[in-house]
């Protein structure tokens, strides 16, 4: 957390019962979100929302799945329409707001979460990022559109080919700005920032909040609210890790063994060619799994997230590309495949699973040379994870392959 700042942790027994009516926002949107799933409001959308609704700064720090896209995307939604009451819908108006993400499919995901959101109140939204022919995204900016949600490199080239103009960006909303310092976005997103309007709302929300974005929160953020959501220790939260050590040689029969199984499961490999050669050395062993990384273009990247999510396969194997970019809620087990290096990807990695408040389990798999590397790492993550010996004939592989969802939820 910014040094200077002191986070208001918000624990999740501080806010039952609280409805979304309760925090400020309109029937339309209340009633979206119920239909979303979202029955009622997790802790970090309890404390902040009314904050955004109110205009001030927000910085926030929650665990991937604790709710952050709602918590930024619903309030926005609600100042855009209030900012708009009694004036005429422009053709061409330029957006009034921005939500800055680090890859294009975790744009896409939010563009899911909030489009439905901004529909219920006639408000419209795109996505603007690269890898694709922008000539869709620039026909959208023409029509007019209310919220843009992109990556800063796209959403740069179109402001330097005046195509965009953010000067009437009222909110502008940062989500995983970490990710964004390690990919080297963190000066491109400044310089978008200087671009919206004076005295425009800021919002920043991340897993991860350390020095490497003090820059951002000190040039943008104004006396803002700081919370952290508490209660997300290894100790109470819903997701279970645990470490195994392993012989090399087996390996690949160990993998076989822990995804083939009910559930939705994510395998982390650290190369492209790493994840390709699982993918294939699953579907080999009569178990379906595709395949997500950097060398794929953005169709079948999306095509690929798609057959997990409507269930098609139950197996995806990615680099850490997906790492920040799938939101899929059912994942009730991540395997590492190859440990990560440092204790930032860990986290980010095991928050594919457990979201939403549900069950989950992080695997991971390492060999005994990595022991006091692992050590290491958990404990800069302080996370409580046990390490245990495994061979091929060993019952704790076919426990760990177990399903930690319901009958009901494997069915839904």
């Amino acid at each position: 957390m910014h040094e200077r700042l002191q986070a208001e942790a918000v624990q999740a027994d501080e806010v039952g019962g609280t409805s979304w009516a309760d925090l400020g926002l309109g029937q339309n949107i209340a009633n979206t979100l119920i239909d979303l799933g979202a029955p009622a409001p997790f802790p970090i959308q309890a404390a902040t929302i009314p904050e955004v609704l109110a205009g001030r700064d927000v910085l926030a720090r929650g665990r991937t799945g604790s709710g952050k896209t709602i918590a930024f995307g619903a309030p926005l939604v609600e100042r855009v329409l209030k900012a708009q009451a009694g004036k005429k819908r422009e053709f061409a108006r330029a957006p009034m707001a921005l939500i800055l993400a680090p890859t294009r499919e975790l744009a896409l995901q939010i563009d899911r979460t909030i489009q439905p959101i901004a529909r219920s109140v006639g408000l419209f939204t795109t996505q603007i990022y690269g890898g694709v022919p922008q000539a869709r995204q620039v026909g959208a900016l023409r029509k007019g559109v209310d919220i843009i949600i992109g990556t800063p490199g796209r959403i740069e080239d179109l402001i330097n080919q005046r195509k965009l103009d953010l000067s009437d960006v009222m909110v502008a909303v940062i989500d995983e700005a970490d990710h964004m310092s390690e990919l080297g976005f963190l000066e491109p997103v400044q310089r978008i920032l200087r671009q919206t309007g004076e005295g425009s709302q800021k919002l920043l929300f991340s897993a991860t909040l350390d020095r490497e974005v003090a820059g951002v929160v000190d040039e943008f953020l104004v006396k803002p609210a700081v919370y952290e959501v508490a209660g997300e220790t290894q100790e109470t939260g819903t997701i279970e890790h645990r470490v195994l050590v392993i012989e090399h040689r087996d390996k690949a029969e160990i993998l076989d063994r822990l995804v083939d199984r009910d559930g939705k499961t994510l395998v982390f490999a650290r190369t492209r060619a790493y994840a390709e050669m699982l993918a294939e050395q699953f579907a080999d062993s009569g178990i379906p799994a595709v395949a997500l990384h950097g060398d794929l273009n953005q169709a079948k990247r999306t095509r690929n997230l798609e057959r997990l999510t409507s269930g098609r396969v139950n197996v995806l194997v990615a680099t850490d590309v997906a790492a920040r970019g799938i939101h899929v809620d059912d994942i009730d087990l991540v395997i590492q495949a190859d440990p990560p290096d440092e204790y930032k990807t860990y986290l980010h990695r095991s928050g594919r699973t457990g979201r939403a408040g549900a069950q989950g389990r992080v695997v991971t798999l390492i060999t005994r040379q990595r022991r006091r590397k692992m050590t290491e790492m958990l404990e800069h993550a302080e996370i409580n994870a046990p390490f245990e010996d495994a061979r091929l004939g060993d019952d704790i592989i076919d426990e760990l392959a177990g399903s930690l969802l319901t009958n009901a939820e494997l069915t839904a």
